[in-house]
């Protein structure tokens, strides 16, 4: 039975007017995570801290991004959409600055922790707030307009960080928020329509929160945290990772019993949603978010770039990702998301099993932000033809359907991220010692010797030969990390294909190969809820 297909009646000026409201506060929220994670180094001297305490800035703001999206989807369907997004941002601003004010890892933990509830809030109702303006022949465009923040902003983020870090100051990473972040909220205050989605009734599920939130801070600072700590060589690990199982299981037990749960875990039996979901949790999780992380680390540590020219190489595939998301918007309101989708995954492959491997030292900067372009398209065709088909069919779930999707964004994306991470240390351990037993030592000695004998000439003659050794060392090095970069971007050929079954059949169910049961498609559930 085809669902009540309804949005809130709003003018063309007014729809202009929110659209670009919540366009600007999302696409700050997202750039801002990118942008601070580029910074980071630069955060060592000041807050008096080394690389693994400095993770704790970035973990603090995923984790309370991550549990905050689970409450915010019951309050805001009691205090209404539109002051939700305004609260967001109030929060989001107040804390930019004092981040931007921090002057030791406590404060700068505890400020990256509110503001990450403040985006939590921003991002758990900006694209509720959108697909309701637009009426259903629209709603591609509109998730167009949205994936600018979602796929152009995390790659725009590096340019923008390496800027600032380098001709300004890192605080800045974070001030720029607060003058931007103002602007929009006068526009939010302005321009939302503050009564929709809003309820009188309050019915919250605190159990079933307290359980599920412990279960994700336990399992994102598990694979957070994995790579320092030797993943399952480590009691720390293993233990965190049972933790999380153990909260997960009775939050489940407590789902099953309660008259009232927190997630009404029935939204996944559609099967546009269940199935796009699976789908956006692999291809966004564990191939994108992969990707966003290992190409900027070629480009800097491989490739021997400045922050801020790494982000400007970055800007080939970037670019491209921003012009086709508007483009895969509009397509998709013409034709089938499927479709979209289905060459984006087509363009995905291709990427990521001949173009991306062939990135090495060797490989010139320029053809390398070549060799990404093709990239920047697949992510651009990305998300907008997924969240028109996944969201179009939800009605007044439609809010519960968008916070499931960045809540798997942000766990998909740690574990991720935690695979590449694993992958490019054990590839470069493995190729470097591959390096070191193949070599012809007769050879290696007559180099070291002559580079020992070069050295003579500015060092004394032992501190020369530690030079050589040591140049030594580092052409090993490299070698074996040019390896591992071509290894690790390698595996994410085979997550896209892990990704492609779920669209697979989704593709079956649409040409009615393969049906599906569900019980919450009908009327009661997808109805006007203005």
């Amino acid at each position: 039975m085809k669902p009540i297909e309804f949005y809130y009646q709003v003018t063309p000026l007014e729809r202009i007017a929110i659209t670009i409201t919540l366009m600007i506060g999302h696409f700050l929220a997202i750039l801002n995570t990118t942008v601070v994670n580029t910074i980071m180094p630069k955060l060592l001297g000041p807050l008096s801290t080394d690389l693994y305490g400095v993770q704790w800035v970035g973990i603090s703001y995923m984790i309370s991004a991550a549990i905050t999206l689970l409450f915010v989807e019951t309050f805001s369907r009691y205090v209404g959409y539109a002051l939700c997004y305004t609260i967001g941002l109030i929060l989001f601003i107040t804390f930019s600055a004092f981040s931007g004010l921090a002057n030791s890892l406590p404060q700068m933990i505890i400020f990256r922790s509110f503001q990450g509830v403040g985006e939590a809030f921003i991002m758990a109702t900006a694209q509720t707030i959108l697909l309701n303006v637009y009426p259903p022949e629209k709603r591609g465009t509109a998730m167009g307009i949205y994936s600018l923040g979602v796929s152009f902003a995390p790659a725009l983020g590096p340019t923008v960080g390496g800027f600032l870090t380098e001709y300004i100051s890192w605080r800045w990473a974070f001030y720029i928020n607060v003058p931007i972040g103002i602007l929009d909220l006068v526009a939010a205050i302005s321009f939302l329509p503050y009564t929709l989605g809003k309820r009188k009734e309050f019915s919250f599920n605190f159990i079933s929160y307290g359980l599920i939130s412990l279960a994700t801070i336990f399992l994102l600072i598990a694979v957070s945290k994995g790579q320092q700590y030797g993943w399952f060589q480590s009691t720390f690990i293993v233990s965190f990772l049972i933790l999380s199982l153990t909260f997960y299981s009775l939050y489940f037990a407590s789902e099953i019993m309660s008259k009232k749960p927190l997630i009404d875990f029935k939204i996944y039996t559609i099967p546009e949603f269940g199935l796009a979901m699976a789908f956006q949790f692999f291809i966004l999780g564990f191939v994108m978010y992969q990707v966003f992380y290992l190409i900027p680390i070629y480009y800097q540590n491989l490739k021997g770039l400045t922050t801020f020219q790494a982000g400007l190489h970055m800007l080939s595939y970037a670019s491209f990702t921003g012009i086709f998301a508007i483009i895969s918007g509009k397509l998709s309101d013409k034709f089938s998301p499927i479709i979209i989708l289905s060459i984006n995954f087509l363009i995905l492959s291709v990427t990521t099993i001949f173009l991306l491997p062939k990135l090495n030292y060797y490989t010139p900067a320029l053809k390398a932000a070549i060799l990404t372009i093709p990239l920047g398209i697949a992510m651009g065709c990305f998300f907008a033809p997924l969240t028109t088909l996944a969201f179009r069919n939800l009605g007044e779930k439609t809010g519960l359907g968008v916070v499931l999707f960045h809540y798997q964004r942000f766990v998909g994306g740690s574990i991720g991220i935690a695979i590449a991470t694993n992958t490019l240390e054990k590839r470069t351990n493995y190729h470097f010692l591959r390096i070191t037993e193949l070599q012809e030592f007769r050879y290696i000695n007559m180099l070291v010797e002559k580079w020992w004998y070069n050295a003579q000439k500015y060092f004394s003659e032992a501190y020369a030969f530690k030079k050589a050794k040591a140049l030594l060392y580092k052409t090993e090095y490299i070698q074996a990390l040019s390896f591992a970069f071509q290894d690790a971007f390698k595996q994410t050929f085979f997550w896209t294909q892990i990704g492609g079954i779920f669209l697979i059949i989704l593709i079956l169910y649409k040409f009615k190969i393969l049906t599906f049961k569900s019980s919450i498609y009908n009327k009661k559930l997808i109805k006007n809820f203005r």
